[in-house]
């Protein structure tokens, strides 16, 4: 039977502008377009496993304005339950304003808004959906004592955690990361939680076996750019590649990844064959602008593989 997930974390509406190349201090630059796409790390994630499998909730916060509207609508056409977001009365929807120049980089400034009313008694309140789900996908968008409430509830539950410690703290809680069973940093991310270099393969190997040692956490994901994925569990690393692709823009590509490892992963699969599903379906949303916008369809991604 396919298990159930639940994404718990932040939405944002996306505030895009395209540039030649991003702006220096005090510099003035003229933007080539504008565009507002549906993101947030934890709307994206869910938003990517809706268009990947099925059965996918959101839990989390928004503004009872047009951005929040907008995207309620974007999640449940693809997919998501999004019965359980919580409407907050005169808080503003959160907000990222994001810089693609033409090599495809970005820069990224977050404005939290109603992410930050994502408190541990909401995640309480809640507790019955997080019983009910077999999969708990948590980011670093919302307050952290939220995080460390759901991780708490989930473990109690026996559920799998799959945490995306992102945007980057320089630590995190010890209890915290021991009830974790997927930690899932890129190489900056990776490098700032172990305090290590994370330049070369053998780097990020062992900047990840040093948080498992250390920490206790079940699993190390870590998403390596265009070399695709490497996983490290007290026993082995395996780097799991990708393929070659001409990227447009990187937005949401770590999101898609995640909404196809934890699709493949609630379906039963094997867990090499969820990180290549999850890296198939980020190959693809980096050929294609935007946030919500580039995640691929199941259909896509099963064609790649």
């Amino acid at each position: 039977m396919e298990r159930r997930i639940l994404v718990i974390g932040s939405l944002n509406m996306d505030m895009v502008v395209n540039v030649e190349q991003m702006p220096l201090r005090g510099e003035t630059i003229m933007g080539k377009s504008l565009a507002y796409v549906p993101g947030g790390k934890g709307a994206n994630q869910a938003c990517a496993a809706g268009k990947l499998g099925k059965n996918v909730t959101m839990l989390g916060c928004i503004g009872d304005d047009g951005n929040g509207q907008a995207l309620r609508k974007s999640l449940a056409a693809a997919g998501v339950d999004v019965s359980y977001l919580v409407v907050c009365p005169g808080v503003p929807t959160g907000l990222a304003v994001i810089t693609v120049d033409n090599g495809g980089g970005n820069s990224i400034i977050v404005i939290t808004g109603a992410n930050s009313q994502c408190s541990p008694e909401v995640i309480r309140a809640h507790e019955k959906l997080i019983a009910d789900s077999d999969i708990v996908v948590l980011q670093l968008e919302i307050p952290l004592e939220a995080v460390a409430e759901a991780v708490r509830l989930a473990k109690a539950h026996g559920k799998t955690v799959v945490l995306n410690p992102a945007p980057a703290p320089d630590s995190l809680p010890d209890e915290l990361l021991r009830s974790v069973d997927y930690l899932t940093p890129n190489e900056t991310e990776l490098a700032r939680l172990s305090g290590m270099p994370t330049d070369t393969a053998e780097q990020t190997e062992q900047a990840a076996r040093s948080l498992i040692e250390q920490k206790g956490i079940g699993a190390v994901l870590a998403t390596v750019g265009s070399a695709g994925a490497l996983l490290v569990t007290a026993e082995t690393a395996q780097l799991v590649p990708t393929i070659k692709v001409q990227a447009v823009d990187t937005t949401a590509a770590g999101d898609t990844f995640h909404g196809g490892f934890v699709t493949a992963l609630s379906e039963g699969r094997p867990v090499l064959e969820a990180i290549r599903m999850g890296n198939m379906a980020a190959s693809i949303s980096v050929t294609r602008k935007g946030a919500q916008t580039s995640i691929p369809t199941r259909e896509e991604v099963e064609a790649l593989l």
